[in-house]
């Protein structure tokens, strides 16, 4: 199964002059001017130093690309069939998951960073799946989801708020860009049950993280289980 689809693409190396505190302080900037193109450009010079990420810089990378990406998507949304929308959404996929597999994957150092670019690679490919559904697109997709999900589940506890995001979104993707429907509902409806027991022992700094994902989680149990016409037996 591949891991990578092959791409011709040319990322530009600009703010690479910048020392890496000048990139983490412009990305600040650019955030709070909630510019997130520009904030793209500092995390993108960052990410191409080819060094581990610390745990802010991994977030600011996520901040500004979901942010982008989310842009993007929403306009070609508004403009269905735009060539040039579409390309815009692809191409800032591209250039994630690009950046994921030169430098930002291989640099890892530690399983929750793993995890979480594993799951951002799963996330990226299935951006790009809604614009080009190209099997290949949807293997690396399957693929990333899966390898972040095994980690996971050896490296984090159950209840762990990366461990339930990488199933919500590893349920999104099955149930709704696969439309294998039952298998999503499982995977959703696994991670749920096997947190749910440990949520009450947890203290108050990490239940409120996990607590909201599993909100998320047991809205899509209640909806699919709708859906396929799953019992779910009294609350």
């Amino acid at each position: 199964l591949p891991l990578v689809v092959t791409r011709v693409k040319s990322v530009s190396l600009s703010h690479m002059a910048a020392t890496r505190v000048q990139l983490v302080d412009a990305a600040k900037t650019a955030d709070k001017a909630q510019d997130f193109d520009e904030m793209c450009k500092c995390v993108r010079g960052i990410a191409q130093m080819g060094q581990a990420l610390t745990v802010e810089e991994r977030t600011m990378f996520h901040i500004a690309y979901k942010n982008a990406t989310a842009k993007k998507r929403y306009e070609l949304r508004q403009a269905a069939g735009d060539a040039g929308k579409a390309k815009a959404v692809t191409d800032i996929c591209g250039e994630v998951l690009d950046l994921l597999d030169k430098y930002l994957i291989p640099s890892c150092k530690d399983a929750e960073s793993q995890i979480f670019l594993l799951k951002m690679k799963g996330d990226y490919h299935r951006y790009y799946t809604e614009v080009s559904p190209t099997q290949a697109e949807k293997d690396c997709a399957r693929a990333a989801y899966d390898n972040a999900t095994r980690l996971a589940k050896s490296a984090l506890k159950e209840w762990n708020p990366l461990r339930l995001n990488v199933a919500l979104n590893y349920g999104v993707f099955e149930y709704e860009t696969l439309a294998s429907k039952q298998r999503g509902f499982e995977i959703t409806k696994a991670a749920f049950d096997a947190a749910h027991p440990a949520m009450k022992d947890l203290e108050e700094s990490q239940f409120k993280e996990s607590a909201f994902v599993m909100e998320l989680l047991r809205e899509n149990i209640t909806l699919w289980a709708k859906e396929l016409g799953v019992d779910l037996g009294a609350k």
